[in-house]
């Protein structure tokens, strides 16, 4: 039996510590970790359902919420010790949380993948309540992570471009993944908005702050250019890397499709950023022809040229004569210096 579509549900940005697993000597100790980081989450959806109520049909994660960021591992190291299989344990206790609580389960974290061996991604996902993953994004914008662009001719070969830019069509509505910082780029949103994207997912883990941050006025931004929702989930602490635990710790919030805060959490472990999302609302509003609506005054062909010939950083840095390379860190700085090389060369910057 098909799920009744909802127009009018409440989504969660689950505001909750992540205990980073770079202190762990091996996959042992850190898949440890990783189970009471998930034990942990199952208590605060089970305590957040019940103080919300039924209403409650979406939960959005921080970033990287089982693992914590790499913290000067090698490539190989992080793949091995911080990044989850796609067919792990993990990802099968995430899809029983799902079910479990009956709820879309969002979040972000690291996988492998065995078309390209040795590497990691950086990825988001989502389960749906009966607990089947809904929607796997790639992170394609990292300064410190390999990214399908830097294996873009295969990944595409086995992806293909609507895997690049996923959009799950679910009973909750068009949901697309933002993943952290990326929330800073609008062609990221804007290549999910196109394919019909009506809530972004934001798993993040960013400088908190009373005012105004960067990724809060991009939230709001890319909310109100593409006529969407976007849920944001921070973290509260950030254990188990050696910056003040305290530095990404708050203010998650969600943001309507006019751009506006609907709710902003403080800090700490919390279930205060939760808000009816109004999908009918904003369909309506999408098939209005009126000045602010932004998404369908977009003439996008004009600017598919100057885009596709800008060429600025290089594909498949990853693959030489098309095999795949596992880089060492110093790769993904001389990945930006030549991209800025070619900035300079052609009167850019």
């Amino acid at each position: 039996m098909t799920p009744a579509k909802l127009d009018r549900y409440i989504a969660l940005a689950l505001q909750i510590d992540c205990d980073g697993v770079h202190p762990d000597s091996d996959r042992a100790t850190a898949a440890a970790r990783m189970q009471a980081s998930l034990a942990r989450i199952d208590v605060a959806i089970g305590g957040a359902r019940r103080w919300i109520g039924p209403e409650l049909k979406l939960v959005v994660l921080p970033e990287y919420i089982l693992s914590g960021p790499p913290w000067g591992e090698t490539i190989a190291e992080w793949a091995a010790k911080g990044a989850i299989a796609p067919e792990g344990p993990e990802y099968d206790a995430l899809a029983k949380l799902a079910q479990k609580h009956g709820v879309f389960l969002a979040g972000n974290g690291y996988e492998t993948d065995a078309h390209f061996p040795g590497l990691y991604f950086q990825a988001c996902w989502v389960f749906d309540p009966a607990g089947n993953r809904v929607l796997t994004y790639r992170r394609l914008i990292s300064i410190f992570a390999p990214t399908p662009h830097d294996v873009w001719d295969k990944y595409l070969d086995v992806y293909g471009l609507d895997a690049v830019f996923p959009v799950a069509d679910t009973a909750i509505g068009k949901l697309a993944a933002i993943a952290s910082e990326e929330i800073l780029y609008p062609e990221v949103a804007r290549a999910h908005a196109i394919r019909g994207a009506e809530v972004f997912l934001h798993s993040t883990s960013e400088v908190a702050s009373p005012n105004l941050t960067i990724k809060q006025i991009a939230r709001r931004a890319r909310a109100l250019e593409n006529l969407a929702y976007v849920v944001s989930a921070n973290n509260a602490e950030l254990r188990g890397i050696d910056v003040p635990i305290d530095s990404s710790n708050g203010f998650s919030d969600i943001i309507d499709y006019h751009g506006n805060q609907l709710v902003l959490a403080g800090v700490g472990e919390s279930s205060v950023a939760s808000s009816f999302l109004d999908l009918a609302g904003l369909r309506a509003y999408r098939r209005r022809p009126a000045m602010a609506n932004m998404l369908s005054r977009q003439a996008l062909e004009m600017f598919a040229e100057s885009f596709a010939n800008a060429d600025l950083r290089r594909r498949n840095g990853l693959l030489q004569g098309g095999k795949l390379v596992i880089p060492d860190r110093s790769y993904f700085q001389q990945r930006q210096a030549d991209a800025i090389a070619r900035m300079t060369e052609r009167g850019i910057i």
